[in-house]
């Protein structure tokens, strides 16, 4: 695990620093199928209770001490937003399933992977659940009278499926074949089908010693060279058969082997359960409290405190808990505490993430960072159908659509909105929208922030749109949503300057531009008269004027801590009129011109956001969650602005 936990606290270039993770998987499969197997075959059953009993020993008390602790500087410093979160992760972790939570809330606007506290559980959690499968698996082939040669061919089906899906899968769900068990479980499985065929052969874990220079090579060769963009997919066999071939080779007299006997992996290997407990929230919170790290020395200090209570936790915590507490009161204890962490969990959760501890001066922006949470009660993605494979979101009333609201990430923002307009006025509606994706014809892009894979998905959305919409009768109104000074300029601005997006025609596309500006107006003028061939009207959202260094999380964190006083802070919350003109005017330009030219209807939101001056600000209420989106407040407060177009009345 040392090599996480390095790359973790960002104290080497090694970008594949994370595959200790896989390492570990593989020896846990090792270690725990010999165990099972052995078992079964000596007294034809496994004493389930005593096994889990062990799980209990080795794993909780450690689990639970570390979040005890971590719940109590938790508390102290999270936003309210993010303590509700780790509320959440707390119940999660406590039960083995944070490995689903995290999978399921991965998404544009969750909380960055460096505030989730408890995400480092997402592993122990798949490990819980291998606890659990493989006994049980193991006990029904037995039960149904399996040779031994079947239960091991039995295994190797079930390890090349899970491998297959993890391969097959990645390109398309890489959140899914990261975080979810049936697509790790292969790896456990190569432990434990290495472990079960060296019990039957025998095997004498001896070879020559090129296998485990080989297996040294492959794992550090990984931990160099892989990286986290396409993980885990193919790249994860590498460590894997690292693993595996240091394992065979686990009892051959080389210097690989002297090196991982020596006493310094020794005691490391020791500690590494603890030290991963406690890695990561202390980097977290830390992090967090300190608004990251002034200098390496101070990462080597918050490291050095993690691995001090690492120590601790494996001397005063593991060991005594596996060696000297009776089974009762260990039991017992376990069980008192796990509840007790699940009701904290419970009470952070209900509790909203008790805004409450937070003075007034921070409060409009500590609101603001929880404001996005959205109903997605009525959001599909058909599977068959002229928009399959699109996810669609109904509005108003539960009828044919009558218009429809096609965008990027701001469309989203503007959902709450949008969705109250249309049920004040009536109207039938239906939201497509997809994150970093112009909603304009003709048009591929590569974006910063996506992999290839979810650039042509964007594609593969726009273009299914495209030919779905002759077939959509009932629709007489369209609206486009989007952050337009991104796509003209190429870039972020602020807080999110790096962000950059190249457009391009799309293969086939008869567009022309000389450079991505003229791209994008040509993209305008094209998307238009296409559809107005298939609506009556054609309207678009001006949009909104973007606040280049406001993010409502880390400003209400930075005030909550006291790190930026109401002074100081003033100039992030407004944005200066020649700014504004600047960073709009190339964005703008087309629209202007079909609006005069009456192809489309601009719906101006400057107005209301700017009626003195641009500031996120407005009777109190902060209105944006980033330097560029609307929170659910501000969308909600625009609202009037949809009447005309949801209605068809004129503006």
């Amino acid at each position: 695990m040392l090599s996480v936990v390095l790359y973790h606290f960002g104290l080497t270039r090694l970008g594949g620093g994370f595959v200790g993770v896989d390492v570990f998987f593989v020896i846990s499969g090792f270690l725990i199928g010999g165990i099972l197997w052995s078992e079964l075959q000596t007294t034809g059953h496994i004493a389930l209770g005593r096994f889990y009993m062990r799980r209990i020993r080795r794993l909780a008390p450690a689990f639970l001490a570390m979040a005890i602790v971590t719940t109590v500087f938790a508390t102290a410093v999270l936003l309210p937003f993010e303590f509700r979160e780790y509320g959440k992760s707390l119940i999660a972790a406590t039960l083995w399933l944070s490995n689903v939570l995290f999978y399921r809330g991965a998404g544009y606007f969750d909380i960055g992977a460096e505030n989730k506290v408890l995400l480092h559980t997402w592993s122990l959690s798949v490990e819980e659940q291998f606890y659990l499968f493989l006994p049980l698996c193991l006990l029904a082939l037995s039960a149904v009278r399996f040779s031994k040669r079947g239960m091991f061919v039995t295994l190797a089906l079930l390890w090349t499926a899970s491998l297959l899906a993890s391969l097959w899968l990645t390109p398309a769900m890489p959140t899914a074949t990261f975080y979810l068990f049936p697509f790790r479980a292969w790896e456990l499985l190569s432990g434990v089908l290495l472990a079960i065929w060296g019990i039957e052969r025998p095997v004498p874990w001896k070879g020559h010693p090129i296998w485990s220079w080989l297996g040294l090579g492959l794992i550090a060769g990984a931990v160099v060279l892989i990286r986290p963009a396409g993980f885990p997919g193919w790249q994860v066999m590498i460590p894997v058969a690292g693993t595996v071939l240091i394992l065979l080779n686990g009892a051959n007299r080389n210097p690989v082997n002297w090196l991982l006997a020596s006493r310094g992996p020794v005691f490391i290997g020791l500690i590494s359960y603890s030290l991963y407990l406690w890695h990561w929230p202390v980097l977290t919170l830390s992090t967090y409290w300190r608004d990251g790290y002034a200098s390496l020395q101070e990462t080597a200090l918050w490291l050095g405190l993690a691995a001090v209570l690492s120590v601790l936790s494996w001397a005063l915590i593991e060991r005594p808990a596996r060696r000297f507490v009776p089974t009762l009161p260990l039991l017992t204890g376990t069980v008192l505490t796990a509840a007790a962490m699940l009701g904290a969990g419970a009470m952070a959760y209900l509790l909203d993430g008790a805004p409450g501890r937070y003075g007034p001066m921070a409060r409009p922006h500590i609101d603001a960072s929880g404001d996005f949470l959205q109903d997605w009660s009525r959001c599909t993605t058909a599977t068959a159908g002229p928009l399959a494979g699109v996810e669609t979101c109904a509005i108003g009333p539960d009828a044919p659509p009558e218009v429809l609201i096609w965008g990027d990430s701001h469309l989203r923002a503007f959902m709450d909105g949008l969705a109250q307009a249309a049920d004040e006025t009536g109207t039938p509606g239906i939201i497509i929208w997809h994150a970093g994706c112009p909603p304009l014809f003709g048009l591929s892009k590569t974006e910063s922030a996506a992999t290839a894979v979810e650039d042509q998905e964007c594609l593969t959305d726009t273009e299914t749109l495209r030919a779905a919409l002759p077939d959509m009768d009932g629709i007489e109104r369209v609206l486009l949503i989007g952050r337009w000074t991104y796509y003209a300029e190429g870039t972020g601005t602020g807080r999110d300057l790096e962000n950059t997006i190249a457009l391009r025609p799309a293969r086939g596309s008869a567009l022309r531009g000389q450079d991505q500006t003229s791209l994008y107006a040509a993209a305008w003028e094209a998307t238009v008269a296409e559809l107005s061939t298939e609506v009556a009207e054609v309207h678009v959202l001006r949009q909104v004027p973007e606040m280049p260094d406001y993010d409502s999380r880390d400003i209400a964190r930075r005030i909550a801590h006291g790190r930026l006083s109401g002074a100081d802070a003033m100039p992030l919350f407004t944005v200066r009129s020649e700014v504004l003109a600047a960073r709009v005017v190339d964005a703008e330009a087309p629209l202007t011109r079909l609006a005069n030219t009456g192809a489309i209807t601009l719906i101006d939101t400057w107005p209301m956001l700017c009626p003195d001056n641009c500031t996120v600000l407005h009777g109190g209420r902060t209105l944006y969650f980033d330097n560029n989106h609307l929170n659910n407040t501000g969308a909600r407060t625009l609202r009037s602005l949809f009447v005309p177009f949801l209605t068809g009345a004129a503006p």
